[in-house]
């Protein structure tokens, strides 16, 4: 098979420095809003990279569970290969691809853990098997058996039966605090619009913003 054969343009629009607030985050939420509106399947699965204390990255998508001016928030068990990295070198960047807008959304900086009040908060909003799931599951750790999965999981319902699901102590939300934010469309020829979104003191907004080559 020849994969030099898929190809496309991208011909759904451009994108200018007049078009752009001078707040990033005011820009994501228009991008994420028409995003929302297009019905793509998960506008909020984000691809979140961190790097292993031996200099290897390592992907994986995450959902972004809200946002504001102070960044952006997703949850996970405190266990996790990404948390374990996360607390080595808490530089992390998120990639947002929105393909049938023919969009990126690249965010990089810092991710910090939230309140135990602020993850017990959306933890409360969960559905309960999914709360209970939290429980059991020992994320990134191997696993003989999927059938010793949802056996935990069985007993952990049954344990649980009418009551509330607590908050685990190994489980809660980072913040990714923003130090760079890149907007991409894509265009014909590949003569792609990107602009860079970096911390300045010179403007009101506190951002600059730089067009990059494709």
């Amino acid at each position: 098979m020849d994969l030099s054969q898929f190809r496309r343009d991208y011909l759904k629009g451009g994108l200018t420095r007049k078009e752009l607030d001078p707040d990033p985050q005011k820009q994501f939420a228009s991008w994420f809003e028409q995003a929302r509106k297009t019905n793509i399947a998960d506008p909020t699965a984000m691809i979140l990279a961190t790097v292993g204390p031996n200099g290897q990255p390592s992907q994986r998508t995450v959902l972004l569970k809200y946002y504001d001016e102070k960044g952006y928030v997703f949850f996970t068990n405190f266990e996790s290969r990404k948390s374990r990295e996360i607390a080595g070198n808490s530089k992390v960047s998120l990639l947002f691809v929105w393909l049938e807008l023919e969009r990126q959304v690249q965010i990089n900086g810092t991710a910090e853990k939230i309140s135990a009040a602020e993850s017990a908060k959306y933890f409360m909003t969960r559905p309960k098997e999914s709360q209970i799931a939290a429980w059991v599951s020992s994320q990134s750790h191997k696993l003989s058996s999927r059938q010793i999965l949802l056996q935990k999981f069985q007993e952990m319902k049954t344990k649980i039966g009418e009551g509330k699901v607590p908050l685990p102590s190994f489980w809660g939300g980072y913040r990714v605090v923003p130090t760079e934010i890149e907007f991409w469309q894509g265009r014909k020829s590949r003569l792609h619009d990107r602009f860079l979104y970096t911390p300045t003191e010179s403007t009101d907004s506190g951002w600059s913003i730089e067009r990059l080559a494709p």
